[in-house]
């Protein structure tokens, strides 16, 4: 069965490596993304013989007529960024498929790993299903779920998807090869399902009043190569690396973001409920965190943001503006 395949990253790699070790399986073509093309992809689809394309369209008729006549039987989708339209979509007989980090109809749409940490689940999912115009709406083929282990963070989160999904993709294109896959609706699951949405600058941000458990979710699920949860301190931004839940921590009501507590492994964190151990942080520096270290803070150093002073800081500063003014005037 030849294979037309649109990818990107170590996910795109480590399933292509799969797709070449099956002797059943040709890859017809590799279609890269436009705007940053994966060299190691390239490189390797060049060793294989395989021509590879990153059109700025790929709904271009012209480009569709040329990925069309390397005849595919069947089009995969993995972490390819362009929305395909239905002359792409019906290009190859077979049809087209995807493999998506996340559980649908559960967690459609982007950032889907870190919404599931963010979320607390237990569980992760990955699903091969039909490219159609809606985003993450096909009928699945496969699913599978894997477990997300107490400290399991983004990196290593990752890791293991990326080759969950390359065994699911397997899986599905040896059911299509044999005639034997079968479809599932998503409806069928749930009625309804839900999308998760992009994160964006401004989203790594930790509010203190947060529970300890919406806390050190967040930090693990921006841990490297995530931006990292980020808060202030001293007035600068610092990013929050590593923190550990403390077993039997009481309930009670403080200045939240306080260091209440220190010792060899980090400093002990009031919380809006009880406490958290900050083992690591960083600077924020270039764009990037630098200057990984374990915090030695005093008791007492709060982190984040005291609103009432920021409010009193900036209505002094709004007064001296209007006495500037009045003097100008004047």
């Amino acid at each position: 069965m030849r294979i037309g395949y649109f990818a990107d990253g170590p996910w795109g790699r480590r399933a292509l490596k799969r797709i070449e070790e099956a002797p059943e399986l040709e890859v017809a073509f590799v279609v890269l993304r436009h705007d940053a093309p994966d060299s190691e992809l390239k490189s390797r689809a060049g060793r294989l013989g395989v021509p590879t394309f990153a059109p700025e369209d790929i709904n271009a008729s012209a480009i569709l007529r040329e990925l069309a006549a390397r005849e595919p039987d069947l089009n995969v989708s993995m972490s390819y960024d362009q929305i395909l339209r239905s002359e792409a979509i019906e290009m190859a007989p077979e049809g087209f498929i995807n493999c998506h980090a996340g559980a649908l109809p559960f967690y459609r749409g982007r950032n889907v790993l870190n919404w599931a940490l963010i979320n607390g689940e237990e569980r992760f999912g990955v699903t091969v299903h039909d490219v159609e115009q809606g985003i993450d709406t096909g009928d699945i083929l496969v699913r599978r779920l894997g477990p997300i282990a107490p400290d399991d963070d983004y990196g290593s989160l990752l890791d293991r998807a990326a080759d969950l999904c390359a065994d699911v993709l397997l899986e599905a294109l040896e059911d299509i090869r044999n005639g034997t896959a079968s479809r599932t609706p998503q409806e069928e699951i749930h009625p309804v399902g839900f999308y998760s949405s992009r994160r964006r600058e401004g989203d790594e941000w930790i509010d203190w009043t947060w529970p300890t458990a919406r806390i050190h979710n967040l930090i693990r699920a921006l841990a490297p190569p995530g931006p990292g949860a980020r808060t202030l301190l001293d007035g600068d931004s610092v990013v929050l690396l590593g923190a550990e839940r403390i077993p039997q921590a009481p309930a009670y009501i403080d200045r939240p973001g306080t260091v209440v507590g220190r010792g060899e492994g980090g400093v002990v964190v009031k919380t809006g409920d009880t406490t958290l151990r900050v083992t690591t942080i960083a600077d924020w520096a270039g764009g990037k965190p630098t200057h990984s270290r374990t915090p030695r803070l005093r008791v007492g150093t709060t982190f984040g943001m005291n609103l009432q002073h920021e409010v009193q800081r900036l209505s002094g500063r709004i007064d001296r503006l209007e006495r500037r003014l009045e003097a100008l005037e004047e």
